[in-house]
């Protein structure tokens, strides 16, 4: 079973032009969510991990799973409001504007070796913006996963430095 054959391509979301690759159709299939657990596990399993870090909200899914199977605590990242506690926060831009996401200021400490895991790579400004909070709490970013990876977008340029890796690839929309 390939990976990529369990991601449903929706033309045209959410503007026209636009290709987009849903990740329900593999997460409903438990042999597809399995296998995608264990490969993103191997790559990561002897890296001396201690807290894998999610992106909202897609990157939670696996990122838990991770968690659990390389038996860490999980730490989620979150966009503006949703963290109850005291919290650091670093801004990013979007092709239409500007966003930012959220990290409790005690979720990491230093040493902590960070697994940071979302969805999908696009341009990479959400990822970048995450390892910035990992290392202003003073943890490092010891790898950064993801399920799809949009190459054509050169998201990976903004994330020299750090061991990056993705389990599907798409060279064009």
């Amino acid at each position: 079973m390939e990976l990529k054959d369990l991601i449903r391509t929706v033309p045209d979301f959410p503007k026209k032009g636009i290709m987009f690759r849903d990740i329900t159709t593999l997460l409903k299939n438990p042999d597809g969510i399995t296998d995608a657990l264990e490969k993103l596990y191997n790559l990561s399993k002897n890296k001396g991990i201690t807290k894998v870090a999610g992106i909202e909200s897609r990157g939670f899914i696996l990122g838990a799973g991770l968690a659990l199977k390389l038996g860490v605590g999980f730490v989620p990242i979150r966009k503006p409001g949703k963290l109850p506690a005291e919290k650091i926060s670093e801004s990013y831009t979007l092709e239409y504007g500007i966003d930012s996401i959220e990290i409790h200021k005690d979720a990491l400490k230093p040493g902590d070796k960070v697994l940071l895991h979302d969805d999908l790579l696009a341009t990479g400004g959400t990822m970048l913006a995450a390892c910035k909070l990992v290392e202003q709490l003073g943890a490092k970013v010891e790898q950064i996963s993801f399920l799809i990876e949009l190459d054509f977008l050169n998201g990976r340029d903004k994330l020299k430095g750090y061991e990056v890796f993705s389990l599907i690839n798409y060279d064009s929309e």
